[in-house]
């Protein structure tokens, strides 16, 4: 292993096995000792609901709340639009807009229906009767996560979405998230974050009546409260820290390779930023350009922090061996910036999103491509898919079978409830043309 200003950079078959025991299946996502601390806050909401709310979030986050503090209010609202610009609203519009279209698309490639000799089959497609969106807050604002998380939920038509973010230190919620909660169609925001939010829309409290499902990112507890709420209440999927896997060969330019790990690591000092690449130049110049850029950054600190204690550059012989490695780690984002990407797009199976050549970068699905970007991490893409219009629909088998078609199938169903020993499945069926051999 050699390391340039702290990059590391490494051959894909001396990855220390450990490397592996980070990514699902090995993983173990949280310890015995966090699962309990969070299952008492979750029992704590469960058992005096407002009264836990409120004493936590002046724990952690530093702001006391009455009871009627907890909801936000149409006023705060209406507010919120006074302190977002023109440009900013137009901008959510446009992924607001982009989102739901390519959701109702796939939402049409479903209305599937199928005839054959006398018996009918269609899917009806139901809507969850409510959701909760977890959206990360505080001093951050985070409006796409909202875009994501409530306009599927809206275009399958789900009748209650509610959202649930933490406060600023101040007690104020984001107005650029305000503002897109009301323009995703949302009555229901609440002031309340981290495990005892996702405690109160799972089992509720005075004021947060409870969901059918749980959707959207957040920091360990919220994750934790999330899995340990699962047997009660649906979630998505278990999310941990943003992650990126860039592939390239030696067509790629290494200033846009490292613009990208860096857009990813400034999401924070746990991020993954990694280069897998065939060609050694690539690999050299690349980590000359994470440090050039570094170096010049606005948010120098997060990025050296993040790039010296998790980036890695790791060299491949040849694609194949790339395929093998991709589809192992199972990353969040995928680019691929090579001469024949479609190589690596036909053979990899598992990755939370693909995004092919050197002008797709992850930035332009985050903020306006239209795909979803809450997305499996922790090498769950081996298991899971992008959230999306699917999270929030119930597909429910619909079948009517005429005389004849029954007829048809009778001497299947005879026999094979013969091997199963169920000879009253088989009679329901003879039953019906008794008399008439």
């Amino acid at each position: 292993m050699t390391e340039r200003d702290g990059v590391k950079i490494i051959d894909v078959k001396s990855l220390p096995e450990d490397f592996w025991s980070r990514r699902w299946p090995h993983l173990q996502v949280v310890d015995r000792k966090l699962e309990d601390y969070v299952s008492s806050i979750i029992d704590d909401v469960r058992r005096r609901g407002d009264r836990a709310l409120i004493e936590f979030t002046e724990k952690f986050d530093g702001v006391r709340l009455n009871p009627e503090d907890i909801k936000v209010g149409r006023e705060e609202i209406e507010s919120a639009y006074l302190k977002v610009t023109e440009r900013q609203v137009s901008a959510i519009k446009f992924l607001m807009e982009r989102v739901e279209r390519l959701e109702r698309r796939r939402m049409e490639g479903l209305n599937l229906k199928v005839e054959n000799r006398g018996v009918k089959v269609y899917f009806k497609l139901s809507p969850l009767g409510s959701v909760g969106c977890y959206i990360p807050g505080g001093e951050a604002a985070y409006p796409s996560t909202l875009i994501m998380t409530a306009t599927p939920a809206r275009a399958a038509g789900v009748d209650r979405i509610i959202v649930c973010t933490p406060p600023s230190m101040n007690g104020e919620i984001n107005p650029a998230v305000l503002v897109t909660a009301d323009l995703c169609g949302v009555k229901e925001i609440y002031r309340v974050g981290g495990a005892q939010a996702i405690a109160a829309m799972a089992y509720g409290t005075e004021s947060i009546k409870p969901v059918e499902k749980i959707v959207g990112p957040g920091n360990i507890y919220v994750t934790t409260a999330k899995m340990l709420i699962s047997s009660i209440v649906p979630i998505d999927a278990p999310a941990g820290p943003s992650e990126i896997l860039i592939f390239a060969d030696e067509t790629a330019d290494p200033h846009l390779i490292a613009l990208d790990l860096i857009s990813q690591a400034e999401h924070g000092a746990d991020c993954i930023p990694i280069l897998l690449t065939t060609s050694q130049k690539i690999a050299r110049e690349t980590a000359e350009e994470l440090k050039r850029i570094i170096k010049g950054s606005r948010r120098k600190r997060i990025l050296e922090e993040s790039i010296l204690r998790n980036c890695l550059i790791i060299r491949c012989n040849n694609t194949d061996e790339a395929v093998a490695f991709i589809d192992r780690f199972a990353p969040e984002h995928l680019e691929v910036i090579a001469s024949n990407p479609g190589y690596i797009v036909e053979n990899v199976n598992s990755a939370g999103l693909i995004l092919v050549g050197p002008y797709t970068p992850v930035s332009a699905s985050d903020y306006a491509i239209g795909t979803n970007h809450v997305l499996p991490t922790w090498g769950f893409s081996h298991v899971y898919s992008g959230l999306s219009i699917l999270d929030f629909i119930k597909i429910i088998g619909v079948i009517e079978c005429s005389r004849e078609g029954l007829m048809s199938l009778k001497e299947t169903i005879k026999t094979l409830a013969e091997i199963e020993g169920l000879s009253n499945h088989a009679y329901a069926v003879e039953g019906r043309f008794d008399g008439e051999d």
